[in-house]
């Protein structure tokens, strides 16, 4: 009997829950937001620069405004404001064993504003793997596993990556600078080097850079935070296809972003949020994750209880629609938690089906993770296959708004028992995140 009375309760509590995320949450808001996020008129929201990603700053604070949201303390209104330093290339040179090198050939990963090289450098490489899985995975693990290393090194880059290494080179062009001591020539073509000299020139130049954040004071437990996130750049103008040049970037992420707008308006409607939550657009995600980085240096990760990183929702998922996926589901019991609370409905959360694709450490949630926070992303997108992603064609037009909505519902849903004080997710083991 005891058992049919608490089966009955939930299911009464999910019916009231579903009647309100169905007044509170509406696909003509959705649509509006995203809409709006990924118009022509917002240039692409390139974090690089600042005069482009202004309007969806502005309009991002405006509904944080019209919903009645609070500042946090310290910040510019809603603004989280921050300037880092980008790194700007004058000029490369390198010369292994008499050749000079193409300079599509080279990538330089180094703070240092002028450089003379011609011995100390470590030999390293990055050989092709014919039996890795995912190849262009690999490279990229690699690649950036050697930026990161502390060792300055002279790194050999089989020409089977041709392809990737352009992106790689594109990625490191708009890089930031963070501290780092080390100096990375990577060399693409090159198996062996006996001797080399390397010459590089570089200047860098501020750039102001903002979050948007929002808070919603808790009721009976003020001191544990819940954050909603997601990040409202992208990669702004790119090389014209068929005439189109701006990368609009509706499913990344201004789909997200128009879930934490959302989130916010219903959270706020509901009134009964025991712990509080707070509502974050981070900037600069597509060029380093600076902006969840300035966030969480902000923060004390012990009060945050679990952060839900809403990362590309714009389509549905491989199992089709009311199905989305967390990353990272194994490092915590924040999945189950979402699962359990989704019983009775039509939607289902899975594990992330694409492991080679290393989605934990590929948005903002990766910070915070860091730190021991229950950091995770929602996403239904099928990353191994999404042909728009990163293009100009990423557009309003290409989004289903009815699983935008119904994911936004989910993650309301799946979220009460984290946001009322009932559910605490288990810590993610800091040791084992790199």
């Amino acid at each position: 009997m005891k058992t049919i009375l608490l089966s009955l309760y939930f299911f009464i509590s999910i019916s009231a829950y579903s009647q309100k995320v169905n007044k509170y949450i509406k696909e003509k808001d959705v649509s509006r937001i995203i809409k709006t996020l990924s118009a022509d008129e917002m240039m692409g929201r390139s974090a690089l620069k600042p005069e482009l990603i202004a309007k969806a700053s502005a309009f991002i604070e405006n509904e944080f405004q019209k919903i009645g949201l609070t500042p946090m303390k310290g910040n510019n209104g809603f603004r989280q404001e921050f300037q880092k330093e980008k790194i700007n290339p004058l000029s490369l040179e390198v010369t292994i064993d008499g050749e000079k090198i193409m300079d599509d050939n080279l990538v330089l990963a180094s703070e240092k504003m002028e450089i003379n090289i011609d011995k100390g450098l470590a030999i390293k490489s990055i050989d092709f793997d014919k039996d890795a899985p995912n190849k262009d995975q690999y490279f990229f693990d690699k690649a950036f596993s050697l930026v990161r290393d502390t060792t300055s090194a002279l790194v050999l880059v089989a020409s089977e990556f041709q392809s990737k290494f352009k992106e790689f080179k594109g990625f490191l062009n708009r890089r930031l600078a963070n501290g780092r001591k080390s100096t990375k020539i990577f060399v693409l073509g090159k198996s062996k080097v006996s001797s080399y000299l390397v010459k590089a020139k570089q200047r860098t130049t501020s750039i102001r850079m903002n979050n948007l954040v929002g808070i919603l004071e808790g009721k009976t437990k003020p001191a544990e935070l819940v954050v909603f996130s997601s990040h409202y750049d992208h990669i702004g103008i790119q090389k014209a296809v068929n005439g189109d040049s701006i990368a609009n970037g509706a499913d990344d992420d201004a789909s997200g972003t128009t879930a934490v707008i959302e989130l916010a308006r219903y959270f706020k409607k509901l009134k009964n949020n025991n712990r509080t939550l707070i509502f974050v657009a981070f900037t600069a995600e597509e060029i380093g994750g600076y902006g969840s980085q300035h966030f969480s240096k902000q923060m004390d990760a012990d009060k945050v209880v679990a952060m839900f990183n809403i990362e590309m929702i714009g389509k549905a998922s491989k199992w089709g629609k009311n199905h989305a996926f967390v990353t990272g589901f194994e490092r915590s019991d924040f999945g189950t938690i979402l699962q359990r609370f989704l019983e009775g409905t039509p939607f289902q959360i899975h594990s992330d089906p694409y492991p080679e694709q290393d989605l934990f450490y590929r948005s903002d949630n990766a910070t915070l993770a860091r730190l021991g926070v229950p950091a995770h992303s929602i996403s239904t997108d099928q990353i191994d296959s999404d042909k728009l992603y990163h293009s100009v064609d990423d557009e309003f037009e290409s989004m289903d708004i009815s699983n935008i909505t119904n994911t936004i519902k989910a993650i309301a849903l799946s979220a009460r028992s984290i946001v009322d004080g009932t559910d605490t997710p288990k810590r993610i083991d800091k040791a084992a995140v790199r």
